[in-house]
């Protein structure tokens, strides 16, 4: 049978795309992040729809491959000794920005006049990040410095108050609405969460021990791939969150595997072209169309989530003891927002069906504008905190 085309052609093109769009952002002030997002919104069905429809079969899988390697580089930055110096930062700006967030999105919503389980969904799903941009845009940046290492320390974490919080809103519905369910709302909170912390030791400790037994202090590839996938996998199968599992996984390989770097190192070597397809095909995957359905409601929401993260932010890099650097602009380079706050509003729907004609626009329109504003606020903190570019530590 003589092979397809399309797949390899279509591969080279999104790879090629990524080459570009990385020589244009060391060139200009846009990160290449939000150039392959406008590469993708270009070739996609909103712009010339050049794609074929194999590129949309894909992004479900290609992004779950690129946020477990995410989520693995990520827990790999959260070790004991950074924790000792920048976890209470870590920890209580995360838990600021979240409650405050939630907070500030859902009164000034009830304020303005919605219902109230509209208002809570969308506070709840305000408080989620995408650590892909993020941390793609501090790495791009060549940022160092405590800025940078909190502002990555956060968006580890940060998914996992924000699933905690979407448990608690689900449990507090059938409260208020007397319709029952607030144990099986609970029970699924709570797996979510915990399975994965389950998952990412029992996969990591194995993995931190026995690699880069092959050849003394250089595991291979195969062996960095294979056990990040596999943990991204089992957590899916078992219903937790892949994400979270993959963030504990790299902590507790970067905790116990002392005798090695590498796994991080050669997860770094391959993630970027997943990340390439990864971003490019969610810019192609973005229906301006969505936009004009937001309306008041979008507009507000999105000007009350930007003022809850420059809230929370500052609020808790006060409580913190974080410098000045670090009030000002940490909410703000938390401002990109993806696929889980859609993946949230999608599993709030199915349980309450009347949000998808008021919520779900929403939160889809909203979703395009942080996608490609996000990464430029990003950069733009980390510029104004000194540490784009200035390896300072």
């Amino acid at each position: 049978m003589q092979p397809t085309p399309e797949p390899l052609i279509l591969l080279g093109c999104l790879l090629m795309a990524g080459l570009v769009a990385h020589v244009l952002g060391r060139a200009t002030a846009v990160p290449r992040v939000s150039l392959l997002l406008l590469c993708g919104l270009a070739v996609g069905p909103a712009g010339l729809d050049l794609l074929p429809d194999l590129s949309r079969a894909w992004f479900r899988d290609v992004s779950t491959m690129a946020l477990v390697m995410v989520g693995f580089l990520l827990g790999g930055e959260l070790t004991l000794a950074e924790l000792r110096k920048h976890g209470r930062g870590v920890i209580v700006i995360s838990i600021s920005v979240v409650v405050l967030t939630l907070l500030v999105v859902f009164a000034g919503l009830r304020l303005a006049g919605q219902p109230w389980l509209e208002a809570l969904v969308l506070g709840v799903v305000a408080t989620a990040t995408d650590p892909a941009s993020t941390a793609d845009v501090v790495r791009e940046s060549g940022a160092k410095g405590p800025f940078s290492r909190t502002l990555l320390g956060i968006v580890a974490i940060d998914d996992a108050w924000g699933l905690i919080a979407f448990s608690l809103a689900l449990a507090v519905v059938p409260l208020v609405t007397g319709s029952g369910g607030i144990l099986e709302a609970l029970g699924h909170g709570a797996w979510e969460i915990g399975g994965a912390v389950l998952v990412g030791a029992l996969i990591g400790v194995p993995m931190a021990y026995l690699s880069g037994r092959l050849k003394e202090g250089e595991p291979t590839q195969a062996e960095a791939l294979g056990g990040v996938l596999l943990c991204g996998g089992v957590a899916l199968w078992l219903g937790a969150s892949y994400l979270l599992a993959s963030v504990v996984l790299g902590m507790v390989v970067a905790n116990l595997g002392r005798h090695h770097t590498r796994a991080f190192h050669e997860i770094e070597g391959i993630e970027w072209p997943f990340m390439t397809v990864l971003f490019v095909l969610a810019g192609a995957s973005l229906e301006l169309e969505t936009l004009r359905a937001v309306g008041v409601l979008g507009l507000g929401y999105i000007v009350l989530r930007v003022l809850g993260r420059l809230a929370g932010g500052w609020a808790g890099a006060r409580l913190a003891g974080a410098d000045d650097a670090q009030r000002r602009w940490m909410g703000l380079s938390l401002t990109p927002q993806a696929g889980v706050a859609i993946g949230v509003t999608l599993a709030a729907t199915q349980s309450h069906p009347e949000l998808r004609e008021n919520v779900l626009p929403v939160v889809l329109g909203s979703t395009v504008v942080f996608e490609l504003i996000g990464p430029l606020l990003t950069r733009f903190s980390l510029s104004r905190a000194g540490e784009s570019g200035a390896g300072a530590d």
